[in-house]
């Protein structure tokens, strides 16, 4: 995927410079291209030469959404510790706790307690807000200048599903016990010949649940990026104030709009996540 997006940059940006050569811009619109493209795709920062096992293709270099996502988790730990010393220290409603207040209550009140119950909720309720803030972070992460969007990157939105897929498995089976787990994924009542083939496709549809969430992520938090890339390209490649300006307009309204996405792809990832688990700690759902 990165080599994909890497070679589409570099067209991109020759493309770009080509269209800035006649239009007298000379190779600055493709550096400018370049730079902009580079926004939707990860590159080491820091280059590691160390293949644990001698695997060559286990690369432990530290890239730039490595780099989003640490300072996404420090925010988040930062943020929350600040509010929890104000209130063991003052025990008063300061500005943290009324900024994250609602987002705390809205997700145990509003999704996780209504779906899973008080008492099946408050068990998983730290890690739907955990996974909730974190995404959440990291979306707003690449809408700040010279930061990047570690959802926008196929392997992120890959691994915050895996946790999802790890706790449905998983705690299906400590819930209702591991046979149990397994036989309730098919109806009771259901012919015996029918078993064999529904039973795959029901085990095959918790892997695509949880693929989907991979790609729904993925897809909408790149395809915001893509369209202000394309809407500021047009300025680099045309070099005409006609077209700066509308160009402009329409980024900024995109660029408006991605922030609203922002929190209603947390919002969505979290509900189904939500949803996907209930469904396997509670079979008669």
């Amino acid at each position: 995927m990165t080599n994909l997006l890497s070679a589409t940059t570099a067209s991109a940006a020759n493309a770009a410079a080509e269209a800035g050569e006649h239009a007298g811009g000379g190779n600055d619109a493709g550096a400018i291209m370049e730079h902009l493209i580079e926004h939707v795709y990860d590159h080491p920062v820091i280059t590691i030469d160390w293949h644990p096992f001698g695997w060559e293709w286990l690369d432990l270099s530290i890239t730039k959404l490595t780099l989003m996502i640490w300072i996404a988790a420090a925010l988040i730990f930062l943020l929350f510790r600040a509010l929890v010393s104000q209130q063991i220290k003052k025990g008063t409603r300061g500005r943290y706790l009324n900024f994250l207040e609602p987002f705390v209550l809205y997700v145990r009140n509003q999704m996780v307690y209504p779906i899973m119950g008080d008492k099946m909720g408050r068990k998983y309720l730290p890690l739907f807000l955990t996974q909730f803030f974190f995404i959440l972070f990291c979306n707003l992460l690449g809408l700040v200048p010279f930061m990047a969007t570690p959802t926008a990157n196929v392997a992120v939105c890959a691994t915050f599903a895996f946790t999802t897929l790890f706790t449905i498995i998983v705690m299906g089976m400590v819930e209702q016990g591991p046979f149990a787990y397994w036989k309730n994924l098919v109806p009771s009542g259901i012919p015996w010949p029918i078993i064999p083939i529904l039973f795959p496709i029901e085990v095959i549809g918790i892997v695509i649940k949880c693929f989907a969430l991979t790609i729904r992520l993925f897809a909408n938090m790149t395809a915001g990026h893509i369209v202000i890339l394309s809407f500021l390209g047009l300025i680099f490649i045309f070099h005409t104030y006609f077209v700066a300006l509308p160009a402009i307009a329409f980024a900024l309204c995109i660029y408006m709009l991605e922030l609203f996405v922002a929190f209603l792809q947390a919002f969505i990832f979290t509900l189904l996540s939500i949803i996907f688990v209930n469904m396997a700690v509670h079979p008669e759902h």
